[in-house]
């Protein structure tokens, strides 16, 4: 199965924060679920990976949404 990559452009910071509550919300539990793990697979990877910049920058970011 592929899934579609998709990015939402907000005007302000306060407007992205709305945009991804309710998009969240519209999740159900079992994809919510899905999600968190493939973040935690991906953070585990990056963690055992390489220590370049570009790696380095991305941990930080995904740190921040665990």
């Amino acid at each position: 199965m592929r899934k579609k990559i998709w990015v939402h452009i907000a005007n302000s910071f306060k407007e992205a924060e709305a945009f991804d509550h309710s998009y969240y919300r519209k999740m159900t539990g079992k994809d919510r679920i899905e999600t968190m793990q493939f973040l935690r697979e991906t953070y585990d990877k990056m963690r055992k990976g390489q220590n370049n910049a570009c790696t380095k920058r991305l941990r930080r970011v995904v740190k921040i949404i665990q």
